[in-house]
């Protein structure tokens, strides 16, 4: 078995933060969330991994992710040039996937578990594909599944006006070589794109068996930038171990689950976890509150941050109160007014702002 990985896209929902970086590549508890799909698929023994790229960002991902030996897989690019849609990334990956059958993961998806259930169920009872679903309260924005008593999926519709059920479609899929059968017959949907679940419902058309797992777990879409904040706070609050590798000085306190990376400072400072902090990075004279991820060599002084993300290289000075943001790299976000309230802000990289 193999898998691919889609990190293409544009990320125009998470605009201005993807007009210089890949959605994938944005940091979950100070992780990248494409780096959270290779673990889950390294764990159940697949070796080999395509990962679909686009033009616009696939030297970014190359350059981050690298060969895959730090997770013991390998890993090979293929190029998607246009957005086609899912389908059309099975097929741009099709002398890659060979005869196999495959895992296909979407980079910006994130579940509660890992994998090795599905594939054994998969491997157990040999569909033609498993979808994984998860109850939702506005199936209308899915791709929406109609399932049987035992679980076998008898239609499927993407973003339906009148859904069948609430139950939407995960960006996990298992398939065996069918799938291209499939793929090769369905047209491009009204968007101009191959759909996934035209290429599944056409799968069931041909007679296959397609097996469904609803997760009982959480499941994040982090497509925007509220999607990001909770997938945040939930990693947090689920996985988060607290781990001190800074220097903390006397007169700070940490309270609750809080990671702190080598060569960090934190200075007469109070940190509420669950908090991570990266490395070479000072905290003085502020406040760090719950479900915050702080990057590698950023700045806080004379400031109060909570329920947010703050990446590589940026620095907070004399802000009085920031929570609910996302903010990019190398962005420097200073005091200049002596009246405050309270920020919420969403900045791509290499901004400046005075408030």
């Amino acid at each position: 078995m193999k898998a691919i990985i889609l990190s293409g896209g544009k990320g125009t929902r998470l605009r201005p933060l993807t007009y210089s970086g890949a959605k994938q590549l944005v940091p979950v508890a100070n992780k990248p969330i494409l780096f959270y799909c290779i673990e889950n698929i390294a764990r159940v023994g697949i070796k080999d991994i395509g990962i679909i790229i686009s033009p616009e960002t696939g030297q970014e991902i190359k350059d981050t992710v690298g060969d895959g030996s730090r997770w013991g897989v390998s890993i090979q690019y293929i190029m998607q040039d246009v957005p086609g849609g899912l389908a059309h990334a099975i097929k741009t990956a099709r002398a890659f996937l060979a005869d196999l059958s495959f895992v296909m993961y979407l980079g910006d998806n994130l579940i509660g578990s890992g994998i090795d259930k599905f594939v054994n169920e998969f491997n157990k009872n040999k569909p033609e594909a498993l979808i994984l679903l998860k109850e939702v309260d506005n199936p209308s924005q899915f791709g929406v599944a109609d399932i049987s008593k035992e679980g076998k999926v008898l239609q499927l519709i993407e973003k339906p006006e009148t859904p069948p059920s609430n139950l939407a479609l995960v960006g996990i899929y298992i398939f065996s070589p069918r799938i291209h059968d499939a793929i090769d017959i369905i047209k491009p949907s009204k968007r101009g794109e191959l759909e996934i679940t035209d290429a599944i419902q056409e799968l069931i058309n041909m007679g296959c068996n397609v097996e469904s797992f609803v997760l009982d777990m959480w499941w994040l879409d982090t497509g925007k930038k509220d999607d990001m904040l909770t997938a945040n706070a939930t990693v947090l609050d689920e996985w988060l171990k607290g781990n001190i590798n800074g220097n903390v000085d006397n007169t700070s306190r940490l309270l609750g689950r809080v990671a702190i990376g080598k060569g960090s400072i934190i200075r007469d400072s109070t940190i509420r976890g669950p908090v991570v902090i990266g490395e070479n990075t000072m905290i003085e004279s502020s406040f760090i509150g719950p479900h915050t991820s702080i990057g590698d060599n950023v700045r806080i002084i004379k400031s109060s941050v909570e329920h947010s993300v703050i990446m590589n290289e940026s620095e907070l000075r004399n802000i009085e109160r920031l929570e609910e943001s996302l903010i990019g790299r190398r962005v420097k976000i200073v005091e200049n007014r002596a009246t405050y309230k309270a920020l919420r802000l969403m900045l791509g990289d290499d901004s400046v702002v005075e408030v």
